[in-house]
């Protein structure tokens, strides 16, 4: 099964094409398989062989490098200088000289050899290519279809690349299937023994924070902002979202008129997941029970980076949540260990570096027709 020498040419294009590769990268590639071929075949496999492939003819030359020396060693990688003259006039000791020699055939051997290196040198150029046009686009949302399922890993085809979604980046409880369309966020591309690989992920909260960014377009302009979020993918989500325009809700405007925006959400991540928007706040005492929402909380007391939360017994369930999932989510938020305690009176500890007995009421969210007003009236007033 020697090699067809004369289709190579037509071979070389084809491959460029289909794999979206620069047609001099193939030759390339061709070219070095050759070299291996001819060195199993012809030659030595320690000599340096070059191989060079005539695009419009067809015809392949090999070049071996050999040394200039006055008296030949070894004429696998040495010549002679009376010889190395005659191909060179100049040529002096020390010299690397090309000698031309033609190839007609490769063996068999030869052939599976340079198919081989062909092969890998292939996938090695097409994860280079890969690299550099997604390498721009980590951290951020494209879209994919599932190519297959494996047992811990889903298959991602990108469009030009293959990227791979492992379990602990999928969403807890949702199915998928060949030729799904979905949204993923490129979340890293790893650079490892076999080349880079690409991970992408529906379980990160920055999947959550892109999804609002399409739907909220106050969030370009900087009127509000996602200062933290806490995810447990297919279950709940809790997001801080702030305001930097006075008398905008955030809050209002991240849900939507009728919940339009985080409906939006919700149907790309699954129903199922629930997502809790809070307001952020810069007192801990306020941010933390605000993250604890729908919990009515009492009292919190900080010391050392801990807050024990005070709550009357009718909230307590509300407040851990299932599992322990509410408090375990708010504590991610926060940045605070939380413990949740039934409110017996007044808590009082000196030690405490903040304390709060009874947290102040929140506000009442203002109408669409206020918060216009609010926003037309800060804008004038910027204007000024």
């Amino acid at each position: 099964m020697d090699f067809d020498l004369k289709s190579l040419v037509a071979a070389i294009k084809v491959i460029a094409e289909e794999k979206n590769l620069p047609e001099e990268s193939v030759q390339e590639i061709v070219e070095q398989a050759l070299a291996a071929a001819y060195r199993r075949d012809y030659g030595d496999r320690e000599q340096e062989v070059r191989v060079s492939i005539n695009m419009n003819t067809g015809a392949i030359d090999a070049y071996i490098s050999k040394e200039v020396v006055i008296v030949v060693g070894d004429d696998r990688f040495e010549i002679s200088l009376d010889d190395a003259k005659k191909l060179k006039k100049d040529a002096a000791k020390g010299d690397m000289i090309e000698i031309y020699q033609s190839v007609e055939s490769f063996g068999r051997v030869a052939a599976q050899t340079a198919k081989q290196v062909v092969l890998q040198r292939l996938r090695e150029a097409e994860r280079e290519i890969m690299l550099a046009e997604y390498e721009g686009k980590i951290g951020t949302v494209i879209n994919g279809i599932v190519s297959r399922i494996e047992a811990r890993l889903v298959r991602i085809d990108l469009g030009k690349a293959q990227a791979i979604m492992p379990m602990s980046e999928q969403i807890q409880g949702e199915r998928y299937y060949p030729g799904q369309r979905l949204k993923v966020y490129l979340k890293d591309i790893e650079k490892g023994f076999r080349g880079p690989q690409m991970i992408v992920s529906r379980g990160t909260g920055a999947f959550v924070e892109w999804l609002f960014r399409a739907e909220v377009p106050e969030m370009e302009t900087g009127a509000v902002e996602i200062k933290n979020i806490a995810r447990e993918a297919g279950v709940r989500t809790k997001i801080a979202v702030a305001s930097t325009v006075k008398g905008v809700d955030p809050v209002g405007t991240f849900v939507g008129g009728h919940g339009t925006r985080v409906n939006a959400v919700m149907s790309e991540i699954g129903d199922q997941e629930k997502i809790d928007i809070v307001i952020w706040d810069e007192n801990p005492v306020t941010y933390i029970s605000n993250a604890l929402s729908p919990t009515k909380v009492n009292s919190v007391v900080i010391s050392n980076g801990k807050a024990k939360v005070y709550v009357a017994d009718d909230q307590l369930s509300i407040a851990i949540g299932k599992g322990g999932q509410n408090v375990r989510l708010a504590s991610k938020l926060t940045g605070h260990e939380i413990d949740i305690e039934p409110d017996k009176g007044t808590v009082v500890d000196e030690s405490a570096e903040e304390q709060v007995t009874t947290l102040p009421e929140k506000p009442k969210l203002k109408r669409k027709s206020d918060l216009e007003n609010s926003l037309l009236d800060a804008i004038e007033q910027h204007g000024e």
